[in-house]
């Protein structure tokens, strides 16, 4: 119980830094909400000052940050001016999304890496081993942007695929199967879309932690006692390689979320993304503030996941 509360005490502390940094940054960005109206000669300079006043922008930085924190303890996470309603339940309703596609892109992700970069550490040196580096280096050096208007073009040219949205137009008619039939294609080219420009990095990892396990005395000792190799594998090099690949797991859960706002932009998937871009647009910076502390709260959150599996794994962690 110590340990977790000193992780999320630590995880408190960063979260709370990154707000008043975050905060900070954006009331000094040039332009407000209100620059757009000052534009318009029919709505007088006494409405832009009442507006400003109502919503609280001609106070101090320190009573905005006060009412902020506020704000953000009782959920409502300050007010949008665009929408006209607290960023609250404007955010949780678009969160729902990303972070669907998100565990269906990690999930994918990990089902294809870790066997990969166990075949390939297994293999190392050999052409299948080069083939599989290979490939991890072209992936890497393909821009995700390229990947996913790609996919934009495959759904476009043989729609085969719908290209955006969670859903099709008369879902509420479908029957059962056709339902959930419906929703997997929805969610087939963003996931495999987000998994894919993902996958080569775990590989890599996955590689040079397996080749780095399966170099131990204690396994070549277990190699020379004539133990069968799939059980050499995943019996005693996974568990041996395990620590730095939950720390990846960690890692990629928080990845995924950041990097999932490109490909719901550009695959039109109603999440945290494309609300983040109309957000920058108008100069709705309390929703802006609002998606870079979930996007905080999401990495934050896979490292303490990542820190508790360690804990759990691994004895030694436990003994400090």
């Amino acid at each position: 119980m110590r340990y977790i509360a000193r992780r999320l005490a630590h995880a408190l502390l960063i979260l709370l830094a990154i707000s008043f940094l975050s905060f900070t940054l954006l009331q000094w960005a040039p332009g407000s909400f209100l620059d757009d109206l000052r534009m318009n000669p029919r709505i007088s300079p006494q409405t832009i000052s009442g507006l400003r006043a109502e919503y609280g922008l001609d106070k101090t930085f320190p009573i905005r940050y006060e009412r902020w924190l506020r704000s953000a303890a009782h959920g409502d996470i300050g007010f949008s001016f665009a929408y006209n309603t607290p960023v609250g339940p404007l955010l949780w309703a678009r969160a729902h999304n990303t972070l669907a596609l998100a565990a269906t892109a990690t999930l994918l992700a990990w089902a294809f890496a870790l066997p990969l970069g166990i075949w390939s550490a297994e293999r190392k040196g050999r052409w299948d081993d080069h083939a599989i580096s290979a490939v991890t280096s072209t992936g890497l050096a393909v821009p995700d942007l390229l990947v996913f208007l790609l996919l934009l073009l495959l759904a476009a040219r043989t729609g085969w695929f719908p290209a955006g949205g969670m859903s099709s137009a008369g879902f509420s008619d479908l029957g059962g199967w056709e339902k959930f039939r419906d929703i997997c294609l929805h969610f087939a080219l963003p996931s495999l879309g987000l998994a894919a420009v993902t996958m080569p990095v775990l590989i890599r990892h996955i590689r040079v932690a397996m080749i780095e396990a399966l170099g131990a005395p204690f396994l070549r000792a277990a190699r020379g006692h004539g133990i069968p190799r799939s059980r050499l594998l995943w019996r005693y090099a996974l568990p041996a390689a395990s620590n730095p690949l939950i720390s990846l797991l960690g890692l990629s859960i928080a990845g995924m979320i950041s990097g999932s706002a490109l490909v719901e932009v550009v695959l039109s998937w109603p999440g945290l993304g494309p609300l983040m871009v109309q957000s920058v647009l108008a100069r709705d910076v309390y929703v802006v503030l609002a998606v870079v502390m979930l996007s905080s709260i999401f990495l934050v959150a896979g490292n303490l996941i990542a820190d508790l599996l360690l804990f759990a794994s691994d004895p030694r962690i436990r003994v400090e």
